[in-house]
């Protein structure tokens, strides 16, 4: 495969809806009812091939196996759900906090703040 072929560089993407609902399962060891179940809570949208099958991304997989994880040790799967999505929010407001200081301390330094 070249990279101007179709696929160059999607395969390296998280992005790309790669995986169908069955290999999805399969590499999360669990069942296609239980991606459809976190699919009805919200938690991930697969994307739909032209005949309107599920297609995952990486991303979404990675998303899929901390909600495993959490219904694996007794959470329900809508409160699973609920609680990803609040880590993945925390963890977005955490780079976007630390991308803020960055740039104050970027202003601060280069400003050359000298006031007597």
């Amino acid at each position: 495969m070249t990279a101007d072929s179709p696929l160059g560089g999607r395969l390296d993407d998280d992005d790309y809806p790669a995986y169908t609902m069955g290999r999805a399962a399969e590499m999360l060891g669990t069942t296609p009812g239980f991606l459809r179940a976190i699919g009805e809570a919200r938690l991930i949208t697969p994307l739909r091939s032209e005949g309107g099958h599920r297609r995952y991304s990486r991303y979404q997989l990675r998303i899929a196996a901390r909600a495993r994880e959490l219904v694996d040790r007794g959470t329900p799967v809508e409160a699973a759900c609920r609680i990803v999505i609040l880590e993945d929010q925390l963890e977005e407001a955490r780079r976007i906090n630390a991308e803020y200081r960055r740039t104050e301390k970027q202003e601060s330094d280069g400003s050359g703040s000298g006031s007597a």
